[in-house]
């Protein structure tokens, strides 16, 4: 995947104080997987809200950049637990705004089918 604009677009839709896996990301984009998320975050335009996006043990991923994820996530008001990994039960996400289930054409059954899979 050489054109990351779906991913962006997914990405800039996670609000403020919560957070989504690189596979949660990934399920809602047809042909993407989480290390194609990866990808993307790494060559990310400036704005991009990426510190939003973590592993799905609700760890930062090991990059040079973790130390200032943590912080723009707590800045936000993240929940962590003891063992510093993302409280996932205060803070997931809880999937995409009805604009951008409308801007791609997403079906809504099938995008509501995938979020009920996230919490599993």
């Amino acid at each position: 995947m050489s054109d990351y604009a779906p991913v962006y677009a997914l990405i800039r839709d996670v609000p403020k104080g919560e957070v989504a896996s690189y596979g949660m990301i990934a399920s809602l984009i047809a042909g993407v997987g989480p290390r194609q998320v990866a990808r993307a975050l790494r060559a990310a335009p400036k704005g991009l809200p990426w510190h939003r996006i973590i592993t799905s043990s609700g760890a930062m991923a090991d990059h040079d950049g973790a130390g200032r994820q943590r912080r723009l996530l707590q800045q936000e008001g993240v929940a962590f637990k003891k063992n510093g990994a993302v409280d996932w039960a205060q803070c997931r996400w809880r999937g995409p705004s009805q604009a951008w289930i409308e801007a791609t054409g997403a079906d809504i059954e099938t995008v509501m089918e995938v979020i009920a899979g996230w919490g599993r």
